[in-house]
C-alpha cells in the first residue's frame, strides 16, 4: 500500500509539472533543459520533467552561453576563446544534430545572447560590441560598439527597444536605448541608439533585471559587492557590502523575492533578499559555480556546479540542494527551450 501511494505522489507530481511547463510554452508544448558542457564540447538536450539526457550534441572549442529560439526549435551556442574566435554554434533541436554555424565577423569574441523578436542578440566582448543576427535573411543585420572593455553578458527587453550589458574590466553597465532623434526642427525624425554608462565596480560581470523591471542587480568579482542600478533614472542607486568575490552570475527568482549569486572559487550560493538587501542564506553545492536556470515555475534552481561537473538543483522553498544532474564535464551555460 505504502509504494502504491509513493507512486501515486511520483504520478501527481510529474503531471502537475508537465502541466505547468505546458502553460509556460504557450500551451501542448514541451520544455526541454539546455546544458553546455566545457570539457565535453557538448550541448546536453535534457528533458525539463524526467530529467533524462535526451541527446548531446557536439559544439566548438569554447562553448559558453547558449539561448533558444522562441519556438524552442533551435539553439545557439557563443563560442567565445576570451573574446578571440567568432561562431555562433547552431543546433537543430528536433532532430537534435548541428546546423550550420554563423560566423560573427568582424565581431569577435560572442558571449552573452539572448533571443527576441525574431534574432539572436549577442555581446561580443573582443570588439567591445553588441550585434543581432537574424536568422530569417541568415545575416549579422545590427551592430554597436560600447567602447567599453569586456562587454560579457546581456540582456534585451521584450520590445527589443533596451540593451543591458556589464563591461567587466571598465566596471560600468551599458544601457543602450533605441531612441527617436529630430536632429533639427523641421527634420524628419530618425532612430539611433543612444549609450549611458553607469558605473559599478570593476569586475561587474553576471547580472539581472528585476521581473518588474526597475532595477539592475550586478556583482563584482573583484570587491564582492553588490551594484543596484535604478533602470529609469538610469543611475546607481545603491550598493551592497556582499562579499561575494569571484562573483559569476546573478539571477532573480521568478517572483522577484531573492537573489541567487554564484561563485566560480566558491562552493557557496548567496541568497539575498531584495527588499532587504539582507543576505538570507549561504547555500553549498559543491567547490564553484557558474550558470544559474531559474525554473519558471518559480520551485527549482539550476546551478552548474563547473569544478564538481554537475549541475544541482535547488529547491526554492526549502533552499536546499535536492539533487545534482550529469550533463558532462565543465558545465556552464544553461537555458529553456519551450517547443510549441
Amino acid at each position: 500500500m505504502k509504494r502504491i501511494l509513493i507512486l501515486l505522489v511520483v504520478i501527481k507530481y510529474s503531471f502537475i509539472s508537465a502541466n505547468l511547463y505546458a502553460q509556460a510554452s504557450g500551451g501542448g508544448g514541451k520544455a526541454l533543459l539546455l546544458a553546455l558542457s566545457k570539457t565535453d564540447h557538448t550541448l546536453a538536450v535534457v528533458d525539463a520533467v524526467s530529467l533524462k539526457v535526451m541527446a548531446r550534441v557536439p559544439v566548438g572549442s569554447d562553448p559558453h552561453e547558449v539561448i533558444a529560439s522562441s519556438d524552442g526549435k533551435t539553439a545557439y551556442v557563443s563560442i567565445y576563446g576570451g573574446g578571440s574566435l567568432h561562431e555562433l554554434n547552431v543546433i537543430d533541436l528536433v532532430a537534435q544534430n548541428a546546423l550550420t554555424n554563423v560566423d560573427t565577423r568582424p565581431l569577435y569574441g560572442p558571449h552573452g545572447l539572448v533571443f527576441v523578436n525574431g534574432k539572436v542578440w549577442f555581446s561580443a566582448e573582443g570588439s567591445k560590441a553588441v550585434g543581432s543576427y537574424d536568422p530569417a535573411t541568415a545575416k549579422l543585420d545590427w551592430s554597436m560598439g560600447t567602447g567599453q572593455d569586456r562587454t560579457h553578458m546581456l540582456y534585451v527587453t521584450a520590445d527589443a527597444k533596451k540593451i543591458y550589458t556589464t563591461n567587466v574590466s571598465s566596471g560600468t553597465v551599458s544601457i543602450l536605448t533605441d531612441t527617436l532623434l529630430t536632429p533639427f526642427p523641421g527634420a524628419k525624425p530618425h532612430e539611433d541608439w543612444i549609450q549611458t554608462i553607469v558605473p559599478t565596480a570593476r569586475g561587474s560581470e553576471g547580472f539581472d533585471v528585476s521581473p518588474d523591471s526597475s532595477e539592475l542587480w550586478t556583482a563584482s568579482s573583484e570587491t564582492g559587492a553588490i551594484s543596484i542600478i535604478d533602470l529609469r533614472a538610469k543611475k546607481l542607486s545603491a550598493k551592497i557590502d556582499a562579499d561575494v568575490k569571484g562573483a559569476n552570475r546573478l539571477k532573480f527568482t521568478p517572483d522577484g523575492k531573492m537573489a541567487f549569486i554564484s561563485r566560480l572559487q566558491s562552493g557557496d550560493i548567496s541568497v539575498y533578499d531584495t527588499q532587504s538587501h539582507k543576505e538570507i542564506k549561504k547555500i553549498n553545492i559543491g567547490h564553484g559555480a557558474a550558470g544559474i536556470l531559474m525554473d519558471p515555475d518559480g520551485t527549482r534552481v539550476f546551478i552548474a556546479c563547473t569544478p564538481d561537473n554537475y549541475v544541482a538543483i535547488i529547491d526554492l522553498k526549502t533552499l536546499e540542494v535536492t539533487g545534482h544532474l550529469d550533463v558532462g564535464g565543465g558545465p556552464d551555460g544553461l537555458a529553456w527551450a519551450m517547443q510549441q
